[in-house]
């Protein structure tokens, strides 16, 4: 036999061994148009390294939509879905049926955002390993602050002052459609979002605390939801009541507020080409509260891959949630997406800030990111949330005081966690 003949014979077993060690998986996705493109392109190149093939399930769009099949497919003990994709409120929901995944990433959770990891992390096991992230931020008119010597505001207060005087010296000049301040009132989890970082920039601490103690009931809560009920009418329109994210974004994007609050998707969006404030905003971390403990906050949000339980091939679906969580593959949906990465060290990295210029503001602002209490609730989150929300939207519409709903809020709060 000759050389030549024996590498031969020598490939062809590695090829063989590489097959048979080779599995297919499945991940679900409810990613829809070049969310999905990227995410095969992805599950291309997972392949190449490691000989795996993955098959994409689409998924409904709706988050509440995703959770409810995830919900019923793990219930059933589903041994279809190998990966899936996990809202960051969802881990602790969910975790009895995910693999933990402590050991395997216990080289790489280092590189991302702490507060990401804490977010996935129930009962000291990781259940899920980042694959994006999201965090709110002040947008604000950097051309109408120039205009009337006005700075960015630091503290909510100084924004409703701010905000109050360019809004009233633009009315004045004839622009009867400018207000001051927009931001998502609905009641929703979207509020459940907004008026945790009103709170919690107080000193208020996170609404049900890591322990499982309820602790919104406090006078520092109060304080943060007075001086939120006193923007409607004044430098928000009483129409914000009903605003979600693109509600608030339809009368930032056309000029007609002086600061906005919302998430990063709305920034490339502000900046199209037929937009009346492209060019003329900017990004700041959102204001600190007032008094004791006062910080800046702002809440988490983000995605996540996670590995069923009942994966009958847990060793490669571990493979493949730690690779779409890796550097590498969250550079690329950076760069290719604009979803932004959990690897901090992304927003310093040339090629993302070429591509995506906006992430370099997203930093600091991360650094501020406090997550919904979802790990000490579990699966009562939902339900504790909208007594939440319910209680804010009462005292932003002024039905009843900050004091009065909290109280209330904190008895129902109660029942609510001791069923």
């Amino acid at each position: 036999m000759n050389l030549k003949t024996l590498i031969a014979g020598l490939l062809a077993s590695v090829t063989m061994v590489g097959a048979a060690n080779a599995a297919s998986l499945a991940i679900v996705s409810g990613d829809t148009g070049t969310g999905l493109q990227f995410l095969q392109s992805e599950l291309d190149l997972f392949k190449a390294e490691s000989g795996h093939d993955v098959t994409i399930v689409p998924m409904p769009s709706s988050t509440s939509d995703q959770f409810g099949q995830y919900r019923l497919w793990l219930a059933a003990g589903n041994a279809d879905i190998d990966v899936y994709q996990t809202d960051v409120i969802w881990a602790p929901q969910l975790a009895d049926q995910l693999v933990d995944l402590t050991e395997a990433a216990k080289d790489v959770v280092g590189v991302h955002f702490p507060s990401v990891i804490e977010s996935q992390t129930v009962n000291g096991k990781l259940v899920a390993v980042p694959g994006f992230t999201d965090a709110p931020a002040l947008f604000y008119r950097k051309d109408l602050l120039e205009k009337h010597g006005k700075e960015v505001p630091k503290t909510w207060v100084e924004l409703h002052q701010t905000a109050k005087a360019i809004m009233d010296a633009e009315r004045a000049e004839g622009n009867k459609d400018m207000w001051g301040y927009v931001f998502q009132a609905n009641a929703y989890e979207g509020l459940t979002c907004n008026a945790l970082e009103w709170v919690n920039a107080y000193g208020g601490g996170q609404i049900i605390e890591a322990d499982g103690t309820i602790s919104i009931n406090n006078e520092q809560a109060v304080a943060a939801l007075e001086e939120a009920a006193s923007w409607i009418g004044t430098i928000a329109p009483e129409g914000v009541l009903a605003y979600g994210e693109e509600e608030a974004r339809g009368v930032w994007q056309l000029g007609n507020s002086v600061f906005m609050r919302n998430w990063p998707y709305a920034y490339a969006l502000s900046n199209s080409a037929d937009a009346p404030v492209k060019g003329k905003f900017d990004v700041a971390p959102l204001p600190a509260g007032e008094g004791p403990g006062a910080k800046a906050s702002g809440t988490l949000g983000g995605w996540n891959f996670a590995v069923s339980k009942y994966s009958k091939e847990v060793d490669a679906a571990t493979e493949l949630a730690l690779f779409l969580a890796s550097e590498g593959s969250q550079k690329r949906r950076a760069i290719s997406q604009n979803n932004l990465p959990t690897v901090q060290t992304l927003y310093k990295d040339a090629d993302v800030l070429a591509a995506a210029p906006f992430m370099a503001a997203w930093e600091e602002i991360f650094k501020n990111a406090v997550p919904r209490p979802s790990a000490p609730t579990q699966a009562s989150y939902n339900e504790a949330s909208s007594l939440f929300w319910s209680a804010v939207h009462n005292t932003l519409s002024g039905n009843g005081s900050a004091a009065e709903n909290l109280e209330v809020l904190e008895i129902d709060l109660t029942d609510l966690l001791a069923k």
